[in-house]
This record gives structure tokens, C-alpha cells and sequence, in this order.
């Protein structure tokens, strides 16, 4: 069979009549969207400043430290600076806001690029948690080449910061690729405290309003979300609103568990079995295994 250029062109011109039908394209007649490809180079920078020699190509030295970090954050500078003020552009047609221009998106920069140390003492206490947390961990050096959680929680921990000065789209786009690569779907949103870890990793999903305290393990599979999603008399989704749950001090959840509501709290020092689902608060210091659900077992 022959295909001839007009056969060709009228297919091109049916893609082009789906534009002008559809939308889709990426703000081809005004500002761009932050790409894909630039806010993955954003993580690439900032996860080579938290661990150097780690992440990235590049292998400093002692002695070049100082040049390598500068270099680092020069770099991160100006890529952050762009892509804010391409997302901030976005939000300022999207939804009508004033108040996003360039020196708010290099003012944005700079606070991000300062919250860099106090990201890198947080992960210090995950990975500790995490070399602690399995047998298996011969160093902290293997958790951080080998375990998924520790570029995971690194992404979210980054995007956080990024999310809480309400940079649109760009957050979401972070914690979404570290998704694709971890296999661990974690919110920007999410409050999550210190020493975290999540043991294999694969299938965990954490809402946008979940709220974590500290030294809590969760393991493959667990899903801490929302309950049915209300809406409105018109049939329009409610937005916002706690709609996750929260999980209090050193807890330690099983793998497959489902625990989901905005009002569910999971008490702490609790222990949350394999496969169990839950959709009100368990007391602290419980057992709740898949057995006795709805007979809670004292810890204490």
C-alpha cells in the first residue's frame, strides 16, 4: 500500500483541528508551562548538593567542595527562577492572581535554595531510620545507593518546601517522577515528620492533608487516604478540607494496610497489621490486625 503526502497532510490537519477543539497544547500562543525535562534537572541539581558523589555525575573531591556546591546552586538558581516564573505565569492566567511577577519567582528561589541545609538534617535522620529500621542494611551507604524510599522522600521533602510558597504545578510534577521511578506516590502536601522510612516501598500511596509524625514505618503497599469524595449540589467535586489521615508518633504500619478519612487519627506507638482497613481513629499503644479489626489489643 502507498501513502501519498496528501493523505499525509489531511491526517496533520485533523492532529490540528484537535487543538483548536480540544486544548492541549502547552501555551503555544503565550507563556510556556514548566517542562517536564527542566524541573527533573531541578531535582538532578538539588539532589547532587544532597548528596554529593551519590546522585549526579559529577564525583567532587575534598578540596573542591566549596566550588562544587557554589557551581550546584548557581545552576539551581537560574533553572528554579525559570520554571517558577513559567509555573507562576500559569497560575497567574489560570485562576486570575496578581501577585506572581519575576522578582517573586527569584525571591522563591533563594528561600528554597536556603531551606537546602535543613532538608539534608532531615534525611540524615530518615536514612539513620532507615539502616535502623532493616536487618537487612549492612550501611547507610546502601540505604542511600539502593533503598527507593531515600529518593523518594528526598523529591517529597524538596517539593514540600516548594509547595508550601505555593509554587503551582511544579511540586506535583516532582513527587509524580520520583512516583514513576520509587514506585512510592507521596503529596507534596504531606506533612511528614523525622526519622521516616518506608521498608520496600512499592504500591505506598500518601494523600495530599495526611499528617506524619515522627519515627514512623510503613512498609509496601499501604495506602493512607481519603474516603468517598464529596460533592456539591451541582455534581462538582468539593476541593480542599482535611480528607487524609494522621498518623501519630512511632507507628509502625503492615504492609497492604488501608487506613483512609480526614478524621482518622491512628494513635501513637500503635501497630497496624498486614491488609487491614480502617476508617476511624485507633487509641494509642493498639494492635490491630486483620483478625481482631474490630477488637482492639493493648500495647501497653
Amino acid at each position: 500500500m502507498s501513502i501519498t503526502s496528501q493523505e499525509l497532510v489531511k491526517i496533520s490537519d485533523e492532529i490540528v483541528a484537535t487543538y483548536d477543539k480540544f486544548g492541549g497544547i502547552n501555551r503555544i500562543d503565550g507563556t510556556n508551562l514548566p517542562t517536564l525535562q527542566n524541573v527533573v534537572e531541578i531535582l538532578d541539581d538539588v539532589m547532587q548538593i544532597l548528596f554529593p558523589g551519590y546522585f549526579g555525575k559529577r564525583m567532587p573531591a575534598r578540596s573542591n567542595i566549596s566550588f562544587f556546591v557554589q557551581s550546584s546552586i548557581d545552576s539551581l538558581f537560574l533553572r528554579c527562577t525559570d520554571e517558577f516564573c513559567r509555573a507562576c505565569e500559569f497560575a497567574k492566567k489560570k485562576f486570575k492572581v496578581s501577585k506572581y511577577c519575576k522578582d517573586c519567582s527569584e525571591s522563591s528561589s533563594l528561600e528554597f535554595i536556603k531551606k537546602i541545609p535543613e532538608i539534608r538534617s532531615q534525611l540524615k535522620l530518615d536514612i539513620k531510620a532507615g539502616f535502623e529500621g532493616d536487618p537487612a542494611a549492612k550501611s547507610t551507604e546502601e540505604v542511600i545507593l539502593c533503598y527507593p524510599i531515600v529518593y523518594a522522600i528526598a523529591t517529597h521533602r524538596i517539593a514540600h518546601e516548594i509547595y508550601k510558597m505555593d509554587i503551582p504545578l511544579i511540586p506535583r510534577m516532582m513527587t509524580e517522577w520520583a512516583h514513576r521511578r520509587t514506585g512510592i506516590d507521596i503529596h507534596p502536601g504531606a506533612e511528614i515528620g523525622s526519622h521516616f522510612f518506608i521498608d520496600h516501598g512499592t504500591g505506598v500511596v500518601i494523600g495530599e492533608t495526611t499528617q506524619i509524625g515522627n519515627y514512623v514505618k510503613v512498609y509496601q503497599g499501604v495506602t493512607l487516604g481519603a474516603l468517598s469524595i464529596k460533592k456539591k449540589p451541582d455534581g462538582t467535586v468539593v476541593k480542599g478540607g482535611k480528607r487524609h489521615p494522621t498518623i501519630e508518633d512511632r507507628v509502625t504500619i503492615y504492609s497492604g494496610a488501608t487506613i483512609l478519612g480526614g478524621e482518622t487519627i491512628i494513635g501513637h506507638d500503635s501497630v497496624i497489621g498486614a491488609n487491614t482497613w480502617i476508617t476511624s481513629s485507633v487509641p494509642p499503644k493498639t494492635l490491630v490486625t486483620f483478625q481482631e479489626q474490630q477488637k482492639y489489643r493493648s500495647l501497653s
